[in-house]
C-alpha cells in the first residue's frame, strides 16, 4: 500500500517470511506446509561485476563498466524435517546424484509478510537448483534442535515490491501461474 507524505514509515521486521516452489514441483511442494517454514534465509543479494578501463590521457579517474550480475547462493535453514518434504527430496536427489539425468530447476519465491500474512515484498530466484544440503552435528552433550541447511544456486533474482496489496497479489499470482 502506498504511503502518504503525512504517514510515518517503519521498516518491517524480518522474522515473518515464507518460501514457495514454482515449477513442476509446485504440486508436490504444496502437499506439505513444512517446506514453507524456515528458521533463516540468507543470500538475498545481487551485484554487478565491474570492469575497470583505463583511458589513455585521462588520469583523474578510471572508467568502471558493468559486466554481469553476480548472485550468492540462497541458503535456507530450518529444523530437520522427518516427514515428506519436496525440498529435502529435491536437495538429496540432486546433490547425491551421479548426474546421469538432467538437474531439475525450479523457481523459488521468498516472501516477506506483514502481521496479517500479506506479502510486502517477494523475491523470485529463477531456475534454482540445490548445490548443498547439510545436517547440523548430532551431539549428545547439547540440548539443541537438529537443523538442516539447503543451499541453492540460481540464474538470477527478481524483486517484486509492494505497490498496493492488489498489485502485489497480481505480481505474486503471475509468479505462481
Amino acid at each position: 500500500m502506498p504511503i502518504s507524505p503525512t504517514e510515518n514509515y517503519y521498516p518491517p521486521p524480518g522474522f515473518r517470511f515464507t518460501v514457495s516452489v514454482v515449477g513442476t514441483g509446485t504440486a508436490l511442494a504444496l502437499a506439505t506446509s513444512l517446506d514453507a517454514s524456515f528458521k533463516e534465509i540468507s543470500g538475498i543479494e545481487a551485484k554487478f561485476e565491474v570492469e575497470d578501463v583505463v583511458e589513455g590521457g585521462e588520469n583523474r579517474y578510471i572508467h568502471r563498466l558493468p559486466k554481469h550480475g553476480r548472485y550468492p547462493n540462497l541458503v535456507l535453514k530450518r529444523g530437520y524435517v522427518t516427514s515428506a518434504s519436496f525440498l529435502a527430496e529435491w536437495a538429496s536427489l540432486t546433490v547425491g546424484s551421479s548426474l546421469t539425468v538432467p538437474i531439475l530447476t525450479q523457481n523459488l519465491v521468498v516472501m516477506l509478510l506483514d502481521e496479517d500474512a500479506i506479502p510486502l515484498v517477494a523475491w523470485c530466484f529463477n531456475n534454482a537448483w540445490p548445490v548443498g544440503w547439510t545436517v547440523s552435528p548430532l551431539n549428545s552433550m547439547e540440548n539443541e534442535i537438529l537443523t538442516e541447511t539447503m543451499e541453492f544456486t540460481y540464474a538470477y533474482v527478481t524483486r517484486y515490491p509492494v505497490g498496493t496489496v492488489t498489485a502485489m497479489a497480481a505480481s505474486v499470482s503471475a509468479l505462481m501461474g
